[in-house]
């Protein structure tokens, strides 16, 4: 038995799962999921009513919305939005922020 099949014997469930999305290249997916949950999560119902896609582009996030109210309201506050989602996030995966 090799040393490194001894090693994978004692891998968590979790380093295992993170080991299959990253040789997969799965992991650009899976934000862009967790991504529409964050922005869902952290918007709440009011602005989710208005909002008709959500898009990643490499760390530009696009979040179109059907109010040109709401968009102009949640304008000023990107660098915050952006602070949010990053945190909800757990990673710095947004760095541009564009309401259409």
């Amino acid at each position: 038995m090799s040393s490194k099949k001894r090693h994978n014997e004692h891998l968590s469930i979790s380093d295992v799962l993170k080991e299959f999305v990253s040789t997969n290249k799965l992991q650009e997916g899976l934000d862009k999921v967790d991504i529409k949950d964050a922005w869902g999560n952290l918007m709440g119902n009011g602005v989710n009513n208005y909002t008709t896609s959500v898009r990643l582009k490499r760390d530009t996030l696009y979040v179109q919305l059907s109010s040109s109210v709401l968009r102009e309201e949640l304008s000023y506050g990107k660098e915050k939005i952006i602070t949010m989602l990053n945190e909800e996030l757990g990673k710095p995966l947004i760095k541009t922020l564009v309401f259409r």
